[in-house]
């Protein structure tokens, strides 16, 4: 017999439970047995973090989890740079990071949304070829023409 309990029904609302930063959390439950008058009680132990010793991909995800960051915080410190400094390396890098950071938000709602292995290996296919196309674009399209923060500039100047 299973019973599964919700972490809402361990903790009251908006009360967060007295030791919820061990890796288990565990309540006893009373459930009737079909045949027999007598309760029987379970324990429901609740996962509520990763196992202590998680390994490498802990350390890989918390190192990318760190990139996204920084490259927010980049992404947020060119805003000003380009429009006060248009120049190419400036548009370069706007190219760059902009791909990047797109590419790594959409392979998250990717991760999220797309399940099973043939239909993830054709989404993060078709993820690469946009960012690969969307790059090579904004490269383009900086060499050949005004560049991203003259356009930007241009757009918002009619």
């Amino acid at each position: 017999m299973a019973a599964i309990v919700r972490l809402s029904s361990v903790c009251r609302r908006g009360v967060k439970p007295l030791f919820y930063q061990t890796t288990l959390l565990a309540r006893p439950l009373v459930v009737p047995h079909k045949y027999q008058e007598q309760p029987h009680q379970l324990t429901a132990r609740i996962h509520a973090s990763q196992a202590l010793h998680a390994g490498s991909a802990s350390k890989a995800a918390s190192l990318h989890w760190t990139g996204e960051r920084a490259l927010s915080v980049l992404l947020l410190a060119l805003g000003p740079v380009a429009y006060f400094h248009p120049v190419p390396i400036v548009d370069y890098s706007l190219a760059a990071t902009l791909t990047l950071h797109g590419h790594w938000g959409l392979g998250q709602v990717l991760t999220d949304y797309v399940h099973g292995d043939a239909k993830i290996k054709m989404a993060n296919a078709g993820l690469f070829l946009l960012s690969t196309v969307t790059f090579a674009g904004l490269c383009y399209f900086n060499y050949n023409d005004v560049g991203i923060c003259k356009a930007v500039a241009l757009l918002w100047s009619k």
